[in-house]
Parts: C-alpha cells; sequence; structure tokens
C-alpha cells in the first residue's frame, strides 16, 4: 500500500514512522506530510531520506491509507478530502472518535469494525486504549458489571509541549508553552475541568470510548484522570466488578494467555510494571493482581503501556495492518 502520514513531524508522527520500520510493515511508498513550517525536514525510513512536505487537498492522491497525527481542527478540514480521493484515514485526534459512522478501533478488541469504515477509522485515547485491553478478555468470560479506574499519565500524553514544560521545569526553566497553569515537575494535576462538579474531557472520553469499543453502552464507569511528572507511560489502577464469580487467580491465568497483554506479578519479588518498563514497548502490561473483597465478584489491576506507542502510533499501526490483512 502507498501510506502517507500527517503531522510526521509532530512526537507521535515520529513514533508512528518508527514503528512502521520496527515492525517492517510492507509499504509500496511513504509520504510524509505536514504544515508548511516543517516542509524540507528530512526523516529516515530504513535508512532512506524522506522530504516532508506540506500538507494540501491534492496531498493524498494515490494514497491507500493516511494516518493522522496532527490535531483535531485539522483533521477535521482533511480527513474528508482524503477519504473523497479514495483514501483511508486512521485518525489519531478526538475529531471523530464518538461519530457514529467512524469506527472506533482497538484491534485486540473490536478490530472488524475496521471493516465498516466509510473512509475514517478513529484511534481511541490513550487512556482508554490500554484499558480496553486488559477489560476485553475479563469482559468475555466473565461478563463486566462496574469498572472503575484512577490514571497516572505522562505530560507526552499532550504532545511535544507537555514533555517541553515538564523538561524545563526540572531543569529549573520557565516553559515558552504550557499544558497546564500548574508546575508538572514534582508534582500531580489534573486535565482540564469545565466546572465545579464536572468531569474532566479526558475523563469522559474514557467513559465514552470504553462503552464505544467494547459495545457496552450501560457500562457503569467511574474514571479520575491524574497526570504525573514521568516522561512517558501511562498507568492505570483499575477495579473491575464482574456479573460472574472470578479470582484474581482466574484473571492472572487468563491475561497470561491473552495475546498483547504481559503480566508482570510478583510484587514479593518487586516485580509489577512501571512506566518506565513500558516505554518503548508495545504490549499492555498488567500486574498487581488482586481480589476486591469490597464487592461480590472483583478484582483490581494495574495497567501499564506506551502511550505514545500502544496509546497512539502502534495501535494505528495494527489498524492498517489489519486492513492490509483483510484487504
Amino acid at each position: 500500500m502507498n501510506i502517507a502520514i500527517v503531522g510526521a513531524t509532530g512526537l507521535v508522527g515520529r513514533t508512528m514512522i518508527r514503528v512502521l520500520e520496527e515492525r517492517e510493515t510492507p509499504l509500496t511508498s511513504l509520504t510524509l506530510l505536514a504544515s508548511a513550517r516543517s516542509v524540507g525536514q528530512v526523516i529516515q525510513y530504513n535508512g532512506v531520506d524522506h522530504l516532508v512536505r506540506e500538507l494540501t487537498p491534492e496531498s493524498f492522491v494515490g494514497v491507500d491509507v493516511a494516518l493522522f497525527s496532527a490535531g483535531g481542527a485539522l483533521s477535521k478540514i482533511y480527513a474528508p478530502i482524503a477519504a473523497k480521493s479514495g483514501c483511508v484515514v486512521i485518525d489519531n485526534s478526538s475529531a471523530w472518535r464518538m461519530d457514529p459512522d467512524v469506527p472506533l478501533v482497538v484491534p485486540e478488541v473490536n478490530a472488524a469494525d475496521a471493516l465498516l469504515n466509510k473512509g475514517i477509522i478513529a484511534n481511541p485515547n490513550c487512556s482508554t486504549i490500554q484499558m480496553v485491553v486488559a477489560l476485553k478478555p475479563i469482559s468475555d468470560v466473565f461478563g463486566l458489571k462496574r469498572v472503575v479506574v484512577s490514571t497516572y499519565q505522562s505530560p507526552s500524553g499532550a504532545g511535544q509541549r507537555g514533555l517541553d514544560q515538564l523538561q524545563s521545569e526540572v531543569r529549573g526553566q520557565e516553559p515558552t508553552s504550557r499544558i497546564t497553569q500548574h508546575r508538572l515537575a514534582e508534582n500531580a494535576v489534573f486535565h482540564t475541568i469545565d466546572g465545579l462538579g464536572e468531569a474532566s474531557e479526558e475523563e469522559t472520553k474514557m467513559i465514552r470510548e470504553t462503552r464505544r469499543i467494547m459495545h457496552l453502552p450501560e457500562l457503569r464507569m467511574a474514571v479520575t484522570c491524574v497526570r504525573v511528572p514521568v516522561l512517558g507511560g501511562h498507568g492505570e489502577a483499575v477495579v473491575v466488578e464482574t456479573l460472574k464469580s472470578c479470582t484474581d487467580v482466574d484473571v492472572r491465568a487468563l491475561l497470561s494467555a491473552t495475546p498483547g497483554i504481559v503480566v508482570m506479578d510478583d510484587p514479593a519479588g518487586a516485580v509489577y510494571p512501571t512506566p518506565f518498563v513500558s516505554n518503548n514497548t508495545d504490549p499492555v502490561y498488567v500486574g498487581r493482581i488482586r481480589n476486591d473483597d469490597s464487592v461480590e465478584n472483583g478484582v483490581m489491576l494495574w495497567v501499564v503501556a506506551d502511550n505514545l506507542r500502544k496509546g497512539a502510533a502502534t495501535n494505528a499501526v495494527q489498524i492498517l495492518e489489519y486492513l492490509m490483512a483483510e484487504q
């Protein structure tokens, strides 16, 4: 296939290029697209220099699939243009995630939904992706009654600006741009919250997206999302109440046998997932699997993944590879 990456010079765009290279995804050609200010930059792919071109409405002629990571505003403009030209868009922004005509896909959970696309496929939020990968096998075997999750998210989830703010503060410098008015270094902060008693946009995303991806529109959920000062990787404390009886032993065995999941669960030996362990890797890591004795059928999990890879770039490439396999 002829592939384009929109937003190729950004944090996720560059990660997409690296993931395509590492996974040896078979491509006929690769076109790198970005805004005018990035035109002329050179990025290597498989040892070959690729010149970054300016994104225009004509950019998608002859392109089979375009991976978008350029923000919601540009996606709203250019994704329909690309689709109209016969290109399938896999979009990493939040622009299309709740559009009923656009599939929202995590390949380990609902890959077949990608085939229902009308030219655009949405990549879910990073924190949602890793959680639903862990929830899917539990849901299939034991059913889900309620999910409570608290996240510990890297500022890299907000892109390069988040990393820049954190790193500037660590160096004792005033950041040139911010994702929050609060200090990130040595701190824990919430995502933007609109009003008293309201959920943050990130918390709302996780609820709406999880229900949609898992085809469980009535799933009861409670979510709290927090940014913590780590350079990469999201952690999540997930409490699951199931419909059928299950134990930590059942869940540990189930997840250990699930592709895409790595169980690290020997807390007495200090073996459990950390964001550092997940960096530059693609699996979803699960540990601290424990019974929740506060409910009849409950387990607790600690879920970790690289938010730039499985939470964004790798998930998009996996969707691409699924489309290739099904063509």
